[in-house]
């Protein structure tokens, strides 16, 4: 979409959170596969949305409670990720934050964009920011975590993400 704005600025919009964040987790009984929301690219009409599926379809949001009831586990943290959408004329879409602390031995695979290239902003917008992974172990050590990757997770762990907000577009 960025090659098509240079040719048509006023009909496509800046960056969006990817194609997707995803996390899949599971153990002994339970398994689960989760697609979040992320930021929005603005555009010429107006700002992006926030904490949204972008780039696909069929998707939505799982609750707190549909999670906490069925898997062992416990949602510390969900939230918009403010001020991760890009500034201009119309701002990009905020992300989110989502962390997970989990109650059983599990093992989790991360297969989340943006994390090296921040989604663009267009016609002068700024960039929106970069999504983030980390992991906080048994001993309150907190590390940084990559876009890709698999984890053995032990019980009282954490996994946290925040993903992108979307680009603004517009000075």
């Amino acid at each position: 979409l960025g090659a098509f704005g240079k040719a048509l600025p006023h009909l496509i919009p800046a960056a969006s959170q990817g194609t997707m964040n995803n996390l899949a987790f599971g153990g002994k009984g339970f398994t689960y596969y989760e697609t979040m929301a992320g930021g929005m690219g603005a555009g010429p009409q107006g700002p992006g949305e926030n904490a949204i599926h972008t780039h696909m379809t069929n998707t939505l949001n799982t609750p707190i409670e549909a999670l906490e009831t069925e898997l062992p586990l416990q949602i510390t943290r969900y939230q918009i990720r403010q001020g991760s959408g890009g500034a201009g004329r119309h701002s990009g879409g905020e992300g989110l934050i989502r962390e997970y602390r989990f109650l059983k031995n599990t093992h989790a695979s991360l297969l989340t964009e943006r994390r090296r290239l921040a989604p663009y902003g267009l016609k002068g917008g700024q960039s929106g920011r970069k999504g983030q992974n980390y992991f906080v172990d048994a001993k309150g050590e907190k590390r940084k975590l990559p876009g890709k990757m698999e984890l053995k997770i032990k019980p009282g762990e954490v996994l946290g993400i925040k993903t992108p907000g979307g680009g603004g577009w517009g000075k």
